[in-house]
């Protein structure tokens, strides 16, 4: 086929990570540096740092930069580049990716650098020992040439009356859905996420730039422990993602004119062949808790336009900062949970550099892609609680149609949704649950996702030790409860 000179094309990806003290570490922006270095080097070209014109950068959290692109493109000798920032969320990689991707083809951008990057676990052992951090500020007045997203939007009103805001409270409601529809045990189920996540550290064993390369079995991911402790039922430490890493990753894409002109050798090219995208409604307004009609569109979408289904995909790496994530995706889009679902070994065990994860996986993916010629490789990027999905496939061979991005967003926006009581009263059913620990192991607090006689969804609190106990050992899921308007419950 003959190629169009603007078809985007990924020329090098890099990866980069450091263990060091706070003393010797990195800032964000030169963890990103090094990565875009290392990506430049694998390219396979000597000028390709040179020719970026446009420096595009994720969200992070560890640093408040105003512009990180600027200092990015700084470090890097790049005076004239133009400068992106994105919202937050972790679907945000998915999208830039497909705005790049755009870009390019339009002829808006040649070569683009994408990057992102943390250093959670040195601003986090810095703010322990009291210390402050001594980090790149920039001025007031100065903002990236270009913001790139929208608002996350994660939470209902009824969900922030009951506090109910991280994601630890509410994947596990998901767990518990899927549980009870699965009709396990609570020990059976907890054995089932065993071997699930013992597959990804497996993975992450034989990944040189995974944060936790340590051979965990089943046994010991699922047992709460001294160092395992239980967070939210039923996830125990080793089953959340783990955001104390400092990471960065960095992908150079650019038209196929110009990576002939730059002499990239062909066999680094990877090209994006689809991106699909859309937002769910939040938590409290979905009909179930235990799939996602999101991602079930999202999927029927991309498999339209790709001329293939799930058993297309050759290689899979799904968003995994919690099993429910993994579980619900694979579901939705067809994945059997036997086959392997992540290239890097997820969030837990590859590290969970927040809402960058899905840059690393792409990077991973790519020099997956690059041994295995002509097939496809998927990467999800998931924002919120399954709120909001971008997911791209990928292969060493152009799409005969070229590069492609979509939305399922108006059939979505036209779907039922519940309706929400914002103070309920009276008898409900519960429809899933979770209960919260503190660092000590202690039960702190039972959440409970209920239906009310007229099937609009409510949330309860439980606060008694013994029901808390309770809810840990025996199935909650269909039971009556006493919902009442301070947000406290009563199961029967």
């Amino acid at each position: 086929m003959t190629l169009d000179a603007r078809t985007p094309v990924i020329v090098g990806v890099g990866q980069h990570e450091q263990r060091t003290g706070p003393e010797d570490a990195l800032e964000p922006v030169d963890l990103m540096t090094e990565a875009a270095r290392i990506a430049a080097r694998d390219s396979g070209a000597d000028d390709v740092l040179d020719a970026i014109d446009t420096v595009r950068v994720v969200n992070l959290l560890s640093w408040r930069y105003r512009d990180p692109a600027a200092l990015v493109a700084q470090r890097l000798g790049l005076p004239d580049a133009k400068t992106v920032y994105t919202e937050g969320g972790g679907q945000i990689v998915g999208t830039l990716v497909a705005r790049t991707a755009t870009d390019i083809a339009a002829g808006n951008a040649d070569v683009a650098l994408l990057t992102g990057g943390e250093a959670w676990k040195t601003r986090t052992a810095v703010k322990r020992a009291g210390e402050t951090l001594p980090w790149t500020l920039q001025p007031d007045d100065v903002a990236p040439g270009e913001l790139v997203g929208g608002p996350l939007d994660m939470w209902h009103p009824a969900e922030l009356e009951r506090s109910i805001s991280t994601p630890v409270q509410v994947y596990p409601l998901f767990e518990n859905a899927l549980r009870a529809l699965a009709g396990r045990s609570v020990a059976e189920h907890s054995h089932h996420l065993g071997e699930l996540w013992a597959r990804f550290s497996d993975v992450a064993r034989a990944n040189p730039h995974a944060w936790d390369r340590a051979a965990h079995t089943a046994e010991e991911i699922a047992t709460p422990a001294a160092g395992n402790r239980i967070v939210g039922f039923p996830y125990t430490k080793l089953l959340c993602s783990n955001e104390q890493v400092d990471q960065a990753a960095a992908v150079i894409m650019c038209s196929a004119e110009r990576a002939q002109a730059l002499g990239i050798p062909r066999d680094r090219w990877v090209f994006p062949h689809a991106v699909v995208e859309a937002r769910a409604p939040h938590v409290s307004e979905r009909m179930d808790l235990s799939s996602s009609s999101m991602v079930r569109a999202v999927g029927e979408s991309l498999w339209k336009l790709l001329g293939t289904d799930a058993d297309g995909i050759a290689h899979v790496d799904l968003y995994s900062c919690f099993p429910s994530a993994v579980e619900v995706q694979a579901a939705e889009l067809g994945f059997s949970l036997g086959r392997q679902l992540t290239v890097t070994g997820g969030m837990r065990f590859a590290g969970g550099p927040w809402n960058n994860y899905p840059m690393h996986a792409l990077a991973t993916i790519v020099g997956v892609l690059r041994s295995d010629t002509g097939a496809l490789g998927l990467v999800s990027a998931n924002g919120g609680y399954i709120s909001k999905l971008a997911i791209g496939v990928f292969s060493t061979e152009p799409a005969a149609a070229g590069f492609r991005h979509d939305s399922p967003q108006e059939w979505l926006d036209g779907q039922p949704r519940r309706a929400v009581e914002l103070a309920p009263y009276g008898a409900a059913t519960i429809e899933s649950y979770t209960v919260m620990h503190d660092r000590s192991g202690a039960r702190t607090l039972g959440i409970l996702a209920c239906t009310m006689p007229d099937g609009s969804r409510a949330w309860g609190l439980v606060h008694g030790d013994d029901e808390l106990a309770a809810m840990t050992r025996e199935e909650m899921v269909g039971r009556r409860v006493t919902l009442r308007p301070d947000g406290t419950a009563t199961v029967r």
